[in-house]
């Protein structure tokens, strides 16, 4: 790990100041940037600390609910406004890492490093988010870059996602046998209006991306059974010691099937499973 200054900001104009600098980097939760800090991923010249100048309150306005971007994993978890709103969100944040990870790492922390295996990417997808930075709002779709890429230019901080309540949503994942990210994950939501969207996650190489295919076939019907025959094409899966790009596709269309009939059940929420079988559900 090399040398860098260390800045502690008082206020987020002083945060995007220091942080549009160049070799700059801002520092909330430090789950992943210190992570790529200690394996020489990324090597900043400066940290800037923001996590004390975040917004963290979670509220309900507008048939949304809005999560400031300093909120922890665990606080999205327990909150009650999520859990009666929108649990599938809530049981996302509950399963992610472990206890000491859902108590430091940040809503805003897992939305800009968008991870190839990132939970919250597919949530932002399929709920139609919307990402609120210091100076603009930006659909999910226009947020997400490609893995580890974002929208947000220097200086840029995100300040909290909005994630519209749907009639239905829920999420499942299946676990990487040793490092208990996920392998594959599929997040559903049957918006108020009545139109489906489906994203996948840690399937695909570039990251989280929405199965179009699989949303036409909801738009018709909106049951497990509509997505049997349909196969997730093959080209741009990832590939790695524990999955190839045939197995994860299939990976991933069995778990289509799940979350579908998990959110049209009578508790829907999230499902977490290891080698086939059930790990365990909230």
């Amino acid at each position: 790990m090399q040398d860098f200054v260390y800045h502690r900001a008082s206020s987020l104009d002083e945060a995007r100041r220091l942080g549009a600098e160049e070799g700059a980097a801002f520092l909330a939760g430090g789950q992943t940037l210190l992570r790529d800090l200690k394996h020489n991923r990324r090597t900043p010249t400066s940290l800037v600390k923001i996590s004390g100048v975040l917004p963290r309150e979670i509220d309900l306005r507008d048939g949304g609910i809005t999560i400031g971007a300093g909120a922890t994993h665990a606080e999205v978890a327990v909150s009650e406004v999520v859990r009666e709103r929108l649990p599938a969100l809530a049981g996302l944040a509950e399963h992610l890492g472990d206890p000491a990870v859902r108590h430091r790492a940040t809503l805003g922390g897992a939305v800009v490093a968008n991870e190839v295996a990132g939970d919250y990417p597919a949530a932002c997808l399929a709920l139609g988010a919307t990402v609120h930075t210091t100076g603009r709002d930006l659909a999910a779709a226009e947020f997400f870059a490609g893995p580890g890429r974002t929208a947000l230019e220097p200086g840029e901080i995100v300040t909290a996602v909005t994630f519209p309540v749907p009639a239905k949503a829920a999420y499942v994942k299946f676990l990487n046998p040793a490092a208990r990210y996920a392998m594959a994950g599929v997040f559903v939501a049957l918006a108020a209006d009545g139109r489906p969207r489906l994203a996948v996650t840690a399937a695909r190489a570039d990251g989280a991306f929405r199965w179009r295919e699989a949303e036409a076939a909801l738009a018709a019907t909106f049951v497990a059974d509509a997505l049997r025959d349909l196969r997730l094409p093959l080209k741009g899966l990832a590939e790695d010691l524990f999955a190839d790009a045939a197995y994860r596709g299939r990976l991933a269309e069995v778990l289509a099937r799940r979350v579908v009939a998990l959110a049209s059940g009578p508790a829907p929420g999230v499902a977490v499973f290891s080698h086939g079988s059930p790990l365990r559900s909230g």
